[in-house]
């Protein structure tokens, strides 16, 4: 089964404090952005990818790309101002290669082939599938500083990228979020609003989101015992 996949690298890094995307941040020797995007070229079922960057960088990715002499069909467009908006740039751009579109958030780049193949085969079935794990920690709805109430952990699950559809759901669940203003947080938010299901796998813990300075050490630890793991 193929799939076209929306990589979503028009980040500004605020939270990071570099004053620069984190997207060029270099952990062990390559940009964060490459570590990223390299898993997809070597998937097979990718058939296609759409890189979403801020407008001024556009040619710095077009010369990042062309140093990996990628042999699949890249396409870089300008993002938006939120996330959603960039990801409907990429979707607007999608449909002709695959039925179905993967998302992807670029500060996640410890995405493998296994938790890939397992969205896949469960999109397939449903049509709407993200993946994430579940929560270790115990959760507390607090209001001003005071709990309310502990929440039932093992109904609780922290969500992740990549999330899969079927093109022409994603593409309805944006139109109607255009339609009515809707503002979501991730794709998934904008497919639920339809009453369309969307199923979850598992992720993996170590697919984190590098957001903070704190999370480069944790980054650059997971990236060394892939590297003893191969050895």
């Amino acid at each position: 089964m193929k799939y076209e996949l929306i990589l979503l690298a028009a980040g500004q890094g605020k939270r990071m404090q570099l004053g620069q995307n984190k997207m060029w941040l270099e952990l062990s020797g390559n940009a964060l952005f490459i570590h990223t995007i390299r898993t997809f070229l070597e998937d097979a079922a990718c058939c296609r990818i759409v890189v979403v960057v801020q407008k001024d960088e556009l040619d710095y990715v077009r010369d990042m790309l062309a140093e990996l002499h990628v042999q699949k069909e890249v396409l870089i467009v300008a993002g938006g101002s939120e996330r959603q908006y960039s990801v409907a740039k990429g979707l607007a751009t999608c449909g002709q290669k695959a039925d179905f579109v993967m998302v992807h958030d670029g500060a996640r780049p410890f995405v493998d082939q296994v938790m890939i193949d397992r969205l896949l085969a469960d999109v397939a079935i449903h049509g709407a599938t993200i993946c994430g794990v579940p929560v270790k920690d115990t959760m507390k709805r607090v209001r001003d500083g005071v709990i309310e109430e502990t929440i039932d952990r093992s109904v609780l699950w922290q969500v992740q990228t990549p999330q899969v559809f079927r093109t022409e759901i994603l593409q309805r669940a944006h139109e109607i979020a255009k339609q009515e203003k809707f503002l979501g947080t991730d794709e998934a938010s904008l497919v639920e609003r339809m009453g369309v299901a969307v199923h979850m796998v598992e992720g993996s813990y170590n697919n984190i989101k590098v957001t903070t300075p704190e999370d480069i050490a944790f980054a650059e630890a997971i990236l060394q015992a892939k590297w003893r793991n191969r050895i």
